[in-house]
């Protein structure tokens, strides 16, 4: 069995984050975003993007984890109180906003991504959130078969992304934190 585990993302993740994400995204978006979009994104902005979100999170709330396997971090998701709900939404105060939640190509379908996820039902359940809400683009069917497999659904809410070369439509999914 080979060594897995989910932990806190440290200082020295936040370069090897950055290089999942950028060439996840290239890999995984290269059908779904404008390749303008692809071209524009860097390592490097990258990095100093997720380098507050590590090192200095806004809020004790806010988390950016790490898969690893072995010495190899393998894939990352952040999470934290969801700050673009609706007026009306119920659970407002206790809901986080998950995403991204990203896993590289060549590591998946090893239970990482359900590993990352579970760590963030666990961890948002100990500060008291009881609902979870994710962006997901409407063309990557993956995640969103992933997070339906994993007891999500969507909740009829879409929004369109300017991506500068065009525009990218998100479909919103959620699921109750209850346990049980």
């Amino acid at each position: 069995m080979a060594d897995v585990s989910v932990r806190g993302a440290r200082a020295g993740d936040v370069a090897e984050i950055a290089r999942i994400q950028v060439e996840t995204w290239r890999f995984s978006y290269a059908d779904t975003l404008p390749a303008a979009a692809l071209e524009a994104l860097t390592v490097e902005a990258a990095a100093e993007a997720w380098q507050p979100a590590v090192t200095a999170p806004p809020t004790p709330r806010h988390r950016v984890l790490a898969a690893q396997e072995g010495e190899w971090t393998v894939g990352f998701t952040a999470f934290g109180p969801a700050d673009d709900l609706q007026p009306d939404e119920a659970e407002a105060q206790t809901t986080i906003a998950v995403g991204p939640l990203i896993v590289e190509p060549r590591w998946r379908r090893r239970g990482h991504g359900s590993r990352l996820m579970a760590a963030t039902v666990d961890l948002a359940r100990s500060d008291g959130m009881t609902r979870a809400v994710a962006w997901v683009p409407e063309a990557d069917t993956g995640t969103r078969e992933f997070l339906i497999g994993a007891g999500w659904a969507a909740d009829g809410l879409v929004r369109a992304l300017d991506t500068g070369a065009g525009e990218l439509r998100e479909l919103r999914l959620f699921v109750s934190l209850a346990e049980g």
